[in-house]
């Protein structure tokens, strides 16, 4: 059963053993839920009386894996030491079945961001259309990237890839350069495998 408590993180652990937190985590979180998302579509009233029928129609979006796994790495990265705890965004991007050459934001925790994004640029796009992690120390030397919030210093991206294609990425600021290192990337990209065979993409 979900219980908040799946995002609290005991003060003095190393990042690794933070992100075997995040992953058992959302290990249990995952189980029996396939969903990233759940669409769930209300159709109206069809009046007999009237020539033409009126139909109210109303999509509700509710979050389900993504956001759990966004506000378990959200607590994660703040029960850590500096540079981690100066994590400004943590969120996901997706495959937007309706554009497929852009992503569209998914789940996330921070500020407002950017809504599409297209493959192949910035931090983002890069890592969706190479289908590799980007670890950027300094996103101001990253060709074209994308200042969504002009506090992010630093920023690592991993993709979500699910049938030799990429559905989604994992994408996470911090305020302060060189705010990931090697044991982010892997322990990240064992994260967006875990999602991308967790979810019904």
């Amino acid at each position: 059963m979900v219980h908040a408590e799946a995002s609290t993180f005991a003060e003095g652990l190393s990042k690794k053993e933070v992100y075997g937190q995040v992953l058992e985590q959302a290990k249990a979180l995952f189980e029996g839920q396939r969903n990233w998302v759940t669409d769930v579509v209300e159709l109206g009233l069809v009046s007999s009386y009237r020539k033409q029928s009126d139909m109210l129609t109303s999509l509700t979006l509710q979050a389900s894996n993504l956001a759990n796994t966004a506000s378990l790495l959200w607590h994660a990265f703040h029960s850590l030491p500096s540079p981690s705890n100066s994590v400004n965004w943590v969120g996901f991007y997706v495959l937007d079945p309706k554009a497929p050459q852009q992503l569209i934001l998914g789940p996330f925790q921070g500020q407002v961001a950017c809504q599409t994004i297209a493959l192949g640029k910035g931090v983002c796009g890069t890592a969706a259309q190479s289908k590799r992690t980007q670890l950027v120390d300094n996103v101001d030397k990253f060709p074209g990237h994308i200042a969504c919030d002009g506090a992010t210093k630093s920023e690592i991206v991993v993709p979500v890839v699910k049938d030799g294609e990429t559905v989604a990425i994992i994408d996470i600021d911090c305020a302060e350069l060189n705010g990931f290192s090697v044991e982010d990337r892997v322990a990240l990209e064992e994260l967006a495998e875990l999602l991308a065979e967790s979810c019904d993409f």
